[in-house]
């Protein structure tokens, strides 16, 4: 017997997720409140926790054709440009665990994942907002602008301002953070030569940091500099039109390599910066017939590069605990699913923070941050229990 499973959201997450159900057989029906299947925003990185995940649904090859796999991660200081530590990724990462590394645009990890669930039965559908639910003992009725859907399970992929959330959790609003996040994207060929890269590089300064890492086969750089700062108005629009002015306000005379980087980007977008706090336990992601997933579950600063990650290992660890459901079994299935995730979520929304307390430390903090990094770069940067991880089987 199979499960109808409605999703609210046709992101990466809710996207994984619908991939993850259908090819265990679950009858799908995906509602995406857009217009058309497109995602927001510039680079992401796929350690190999998740293209672990994504070779085993058979996405990793499709990927790769798109993707950059960089040699190492260097991380330097933004005021000196001298190099603090490396970690070796490329074929030293694949081999350490199984997987690889791989920076890429994001809209190139969505475009894969919609191809795949376009391959399989699931039902999608644009221009169609899961606007609420009522739950019964034996199914949950989803209301959407087709009507109401009845499905055994709704899961809530809707992002940072989830409706599904609000109504199941009604735990108010994600808070601003006070970071601001610059992001642009240029051709390294309209780079100088000295400026382009096909390596991950992280910079740290006071109270700021900024990662730079090549997307589209190596053609393209990313960069997303995070500074503090805020914007008192429209925040929830959280996609604005920038320039390099008002990033180097908030950069020193002192950050000069840096500097010399952002000058030469073009297009910069501001994105106000949001989060909720770490996961307190499994009801937060799952209440009776009604499941959150990524963002919506647990949005988390982007400051281990996993965002994305942990939606896509949300997505696995889901699929495998209704692999075998009835539609009676559905509410202690989704039981399974967030008892395995809530912890791991919340050890990586915790991190999240501590790293971005770490990058942008100032003071004796800041010297001592730097001093460690120069005599134990790779242990302190490598991270088993992130990229390790296996889902249960």
């Amino acid at each position: 017997m199979t499960l109808k499973v409605a999703i609210a959201g046709g992101g990466i997450g809710g996207l994984a997720a619908a991939l993850a159900l259908a090819r265990t057989g679950q009858q799908v029906e995906l509602f995406e409140k857009a217009t058309t299947f497109t995602e927001i925003g510039a680079g992401i990185q796929l350690g190999p926790n998740v293209t672990r995940i994504l070779q085993g649904w058979g996405a990793l090859d499709a990927l790769s054709r798109l993707a950059t796999r960089p040699d190492r991660l260097q991380v330097r200081s933004a005021t000196t440009g001298g190099v603090l530590g490396e970690l070796r990724l490329g074929n030293a990462m694949a081999a350490r665990y199984g997987a690889p590394y791989l920076t890429l645009h994001r809209a190139d990890l969505h475009g894969v994942l919609l191809h795949g669930v376009q391959q399989t039965a699931a039902v999608l559908h644009t221009d169609c907002e899961v606007q609420s639910f009522e739950q019964t003992l034996p199914m949950v009725s989803v209301q959407t602008h087709l009507g109401k859907q009845q499905a055994d399970f709704l899961l809530g992929a809707d992002g940072l301002w989830s409706h599904t959330r609000a109504q199941l959790l009604g735990d108010g609003l994600p808070h601003r953070t006070g970071h601001l996040a610059y992001r642009a994207l240029i051709k390294q060929t309209d780079l100088p030569e000295r400026l382009r890269s096909q390596n991950v590089t992280a910079w740290l300064g006071p109270k700021m940091h900024a990662v730079q890492y090549p997307v589209r086969g190596g053609e393209w750089l990313n960069i997303v500099v995070f500074v503090h700062g805020d914007v008192p108005e429209d925040f929830q629009n959280w996609d604005h039109g920038a320039n390099a002015a008002d990033l180097t306000s908030h950069l020193t005379d002192g950050y000069t390599p840096l500097q010399d980087l952002v000058q030469a980007m073009t297009g910069w977008r501001l994105w106000v910066m949001h989060d909720r706090p770490a996961m307190l336990g499994a009801s937060q992601h799952t209440q009776g017939r009604v499941a959150l997933l990524g963002d919506a579950a647990h949005p988390m600063r982007p400051y281990l590069a996993q965002g994305a990650g942990m939606a896509i290992e949300d997505a696995a660890e889901l699929g495998l605990a209704l692999k075998e459901a009835t539609p009676q079994d559905v509410p202690a299935a989704l039981q399974r699913y967030a008892a395995k995730r809530w912890q791991r979520n919340a050890r990586v929304q915790a991190r999240a923070l501590r790293n971005g307390y770490i990058f942008h430390a100032t003071g004796p903090m800041r010297w001592g941050r730097d001093a460690a990094m120069k005599l134990m770069g790779e242990r302190l940067l490598d991270m088993p229990w992130l990229y390790g991880y296996q889902q249960s089987t």
